[in-house]
């Protein structure tokens, strides 16, 4: 038996409040903001639920600490049977949920059955494809049964989603949920539609008791906005990848009122090139595409250094990523050779390459409230006109951008990938799944198939050198195959004022460390 080791619309503002009166509500009431409201909190569920509030009140067997290790949370204790594929949990005794019902293995039970009714929601995480069963084998001892072994089950289960543990008494029959109440350090205790969220501190958690009392969350969508609120005093802290553009985090740095902090590199924001679309089916287009788009310009003049320049699918400090990969140096006149070579010609007096009658044109598809997407979208559609390539920008609403990444109505398109603890492997297991654009841009590969195939087997292989070199396989062809365009390491950025003390950064791009801020 391998024992596992424990390792460790826009709101109306009030007006500020003033002198000792606001530094003493500062330590009970923090004032943030967010650009949508929290959603209905359902912790095994998605969009429109926001990751941040449901970390706030919903907690994990095990959970995921800077540096990648694993610290127990709502087990203790954790190890994999002589099986090689099921997990004995030691529940942590004493805990409740904010409705006081006790946390137990009937609802570990409970919840995994929840998650598993719904199976094909979860297709993206293997895990939940894996998972046998639950069962219970006595009041504080839980059995996760697999169905084969599969190396990242303790890093899937640290996810903020699904596998998370709402009361049972809050449980429907159907899956739904009645109310959100989780074991977490706050509760939801209003929602005010257009204007905020209100969490407050629960009483009755288990663990270190949170310095403030509650988490007022305004919903504040323009980032513009949220910049003249905190100037004003009106909310406490900016914490985000894109809360703030780059010029006012800038701005806010330079001011001695504020602290700033950015965080080290957190996750990849890239944009997906489609393989199975004219033009962009032909690897020769990728390539140029990579040649010809200027990465430093982007990292300098759009996002103004607050994020360093990513060359690769991941950042090479991820496990199994640091393989030497190298994107193509930027070199216009290569990118233009290279579509010369393949045919494509500049026709007298035009701007656009054609070939057989076709123009080199490609659907550049963005959110068109992200005004950060929209400016690194006209920067790369200037680079491509300069080598003869029409990149036809299209924004629009969350919904209809999020299904052409399902449909593959795409030349290129906005992505991140997901950071510790999902990235690299719950970002490619999630390759497999056609409503991801990352599928839908790989579709048109001819070793997609190998792909997928060569995803499955490194989840559940065993042996740590073929892993290794499974992923080498895996990344080196994605790399060549050009079907990502890399821009920058994402990071986390706050802002807020001094009087404040220190804001810590969490362990991973969507964990607000709320209950310890305040703590000195």
């Amino acid at each position: 038996m391998l024992r596992r080791r424990l390792l460790q619309s826009l709101p109306v503002l009030a007006a500020p409040i003033a002198g000792p009166a606001r530094a003493q509500q500062a330590r009970k009431r923090l004032v943030f903001s967010w650009p949508s409201h929290a959603g209905p909190l359902h912790p095994h569920l998605y969009s429109p639920d926001q990751m941040y509030a449901q970390s706030m009140l919903y907690e994990p067997l095990v959970r995921y600490v800077e540096g990648g290790g694993l610290a127990p949370a709502l087990a203790t204790t954790w190890e994999l049977e002589p099986d090689g594929r099921s997990w004995r949990f030691a529940l942590r005794p004493g805990v409740r949920f904010s409705d006081g019902t006790p946390f137990d293995a009937a609802a570990v039970v409970a919840n995994v059955e929840a998650v598993l009714a719904n199976r094909p929601r979860h297709a993206w995480l293997a895990l939940v494809e894996r998972i046998e069963g639950a069962e219970a084998i006595d009041p504080m001892t839980v059995r996760l049964r697999l169905k084969g072994g599969y190396y990242p089950t303790l890093l899937e289960l640290a996810l903020p989603r699904p596998l998370r543990f709402a009361s049972p008494a809050a449980l429907r029959p159907d899956g739904s949920l009645a109310v959100p109440v989780g074991t977490g350090p706050w509760t939801l205790a209003e929602t005010i539609r257009g204007r905020h969220d209100l969490f407050r501190r629960n009483p009755d958690y288990w663990g270190a008791r949170p310095a403030l009392e509650e988490i007022l969350v305004r919903v504040v969508g323009d980032s513009n906005a949220r910049a003249l609120a905190l100037e004003a005093g009106e909310i406490d802290l900016s914490y985000g990848t894109d809360q703030l553009d780059g010029d006012t985090f800038r701005r806010f740095a330079a001011d001695r009122r504020f602290t700033t902090a950015i965080s080290p590199p957190l996750a990849t924001r890239l944009l997906a090139v489609n393989s199975a679309r004219f033009p962009t089916e032909e690897l020769a287009v990728r390539q140029a595409i990579a040649q010809g788009i200027d990465r430093a310009a982007l990292v300098k003049h759009v996002l103004l250094d607050t994020e360093p320049a990513a060359e690769t699918l991941f950042a090479e400090n991820f496990p199994y990523t640091g393989l030497g990969l190298r994107a193509p140096r930027f070199d216009r006149a290569a990118a233009i050779a290279r579509l010369e070579a393949a045919g494509w010609r500049l026709p007298p007096g035009a701007r656009i390459r054609q070939r057989d009658g076709k123009p080199l044109a490609l659907d550049l598809c963005f959110t068109g409230s992200d005004a950060l997407q929209k400016a690194i979208a006209e920067a790369i559609q200037g680079d491509l006109a300069r080598i003869g390539i029409e990149g036809r920008l299209i924004g629009e609403d969350a919904g209809t951008y999020q299904g052409r990444q399902r449909s593959g109505e795409f030349g290129m398109i906005f992505g991140d990938t997901w950071g510790a603890p999902y990235d690299p492997h719950a970002f490619m297991g999630s390759m497999r799944a056609p409503a991801h654009a990352d599928y839908q841009a790989q579709r048109g590969l001819a070793m997609k198939a190998e792909i997928d195939r060569r995803i499955t087997g490194v989840l559940a292989g065993s042996d740590e050198a073929t892993r290794a070199e499974e992923y080498r396989w895996l990344l080196t062809t994605l790399h060549e195959q050009a079907v990502y365009f890399p821009v920058s390491f994402l990071t986390n950025k706050i802002v807020h004022r001094r009087e404040l003390g220190t804001v810590p950064f969490g362990a991973t791009q969507t964990d607000i460390p709320f209950e310890r801020i305040g703590q000195g």
